[in-house]
This record gives structure tokens, sequence and C-alpha cells, in this order.
């Protein structure tokens, strides 16, 4: 059995007895510290911009920037996020985040996400709230840009949602030529890729991406329903 633990990040107002700022940082980085010195497996970290029950204006810490300083901060424990939220960036970018992170982890990256769920940070960040099957949908197509542009070196993607590495443009030089692919490197240590992590309960929809494309679920619910999902896998 493998224990992890979350790092107060300031989402759940877990840093407000801790000088605000760098004191609120460092008191994350000691956390991380600890937590790898007592032998704990991983470090999880929630991808949230303000706090809740209420948003105030106190710190939190945002998701990948922290994950990053972490990484340089320790050197043997696991570095997930639990989970991230598909809204919050294109997942071309995403892609580019990951991947430059488990290198400079040395291959110690878990990388989490969900379609997003929390309509009153989404619409505060100018971000459109979409209905469930939209956001599923999206989430869906990313983990697909996710696997592509960590393996491929040219990755094509021609989607419901998202379209990578396709179409006609201007290059450096001014000229029109047509894309031959979304370029992403470096390319993660872990190989295949680091270790994906989808987020979801919902039977008809998001256990059909899990069942099809995570190597793990962050489940909620009957483990019933998830067994019968899992043989959707392809």
């Amino acid at each position: 059995m493998q224990f992890g633990a979350f790092v107060p990040q300031g989402w759940r107002l877990d840093l407000v007895s801790s000088p605000p700022g760098h004191g609120q940082y460092q008191a994350m980085r000691s956390c991380a510290l600890l937590a790898e010195q007592l032998g704990y497996h991983s470090l999880w970290l929630y991808d949230h911009f303000h706090t809740v029950p209420e948003a105030l204006p106190e710190s939190c810490f945002e998701v990948w920037t922290a994950t990053a300083a972490l990484a340089e901060a320790t050197s043997r424990i696991r570095l997930g996020q639990m989970c991230g939220c598909n809204i919050y960036r294109p997942p071309a970018l995403l892609a580019k985040i990951t991947a430059n992170i488990d290198v400079m982890s040395n291959g110690r990256l878990e990388v989490g996400i969900g379609a997003g769920w929390y309509e009153h940070e989404c619409v505060a960040y100018g971000y459109p709230f979409q209905k469930p099957s939209v956001r599923i949908g999206q989430l869906d197509e990313t983990v697909q840009i996710l696997k592509g542009m960590w393996t491929q070196d040219a990755f094509q993607f021609d989607g419901k949602h998202y379209k990578i590495g396709l179409g006609e443009v201007k290059n450096y030089r001014g000229e029109r030529v047509l894309l031959q692919g979304a370029i992403n490197h470096p390319k993660p240590l872990q190989k295949p890729h680091p270790p994906l992590w989808i987020a979801g309960s919902g039977e008809q929809l998001t256990l059909r991406t899990v069942a099809r494309y995570a190597d793990y679920s962050n489940f909620m619910g009957s483990l019933e329903i998830g067994r019968a999902s899992c043989r959707e896998r392809v």
C-alpha cells in the first residue's frame, strides 16, 4: 500500500496562519520536504484559484507553478494533482507544461485531470462554463491530445472541440505553409508517458473516457458502476 499527502495550498484556508506571501510558500515547501522525509509516496495539489467555501482575499497557489517549485525542492517523492481542471488551460499548453515538469522532476510527475465542476471560479476567471456533456467531450479530446503530444514528434488532431497542428499559416519568414503538427519537446522522461489520472464518476460519459485512456481513476461512487464502465476499455 502506498500513501500520499496533500500539500497546504491555500484553497481550504490552510495557509492563513503562515506569514503572507513567501512565508506561505515556505510552509508548502516545508510540508513537502517533511512528507518526503517521512517516506510518503506522493504529494498532491488542488487546481483552484480562490478559496472555499467563500472566495476571500487570501492566498491560493496555482497548481502547476507550485508543482514545478516543489519538483525542484524535493528529490524522491512523486507529484500529482487531485485533480487538474481541463477548463483552465488549452490542451496543447497543458501537454507542454506537464512534459517540462516531468523532465524537471526527473520523471516524478503524476498527471490528474477532470472536466471541471466549479462554476463560480470558472466564470470569475473568465472561462466559459459549458453543460456537462460539452465539458466531458472536451476532457475526452484533451487526454487524447496529451498522449499524442507526449509521444509523437509532430502531432495533429482534428476534433469537435480542439484542432492541433493543422492549418495554413505564416512561418517565421512570413511564408505561407501548411502546419505539419504541433511539436512538444522535451518529451516526458517517463515512458510511454507520465501516469494519467482521470477524475469523475459519470457512468454514461466520464467513466468511458477513464476506461479508454486512464492509467488510474480518481473515482467516487459505486465500484460496481466503475467495473461495468471499465469493460468498455479499448
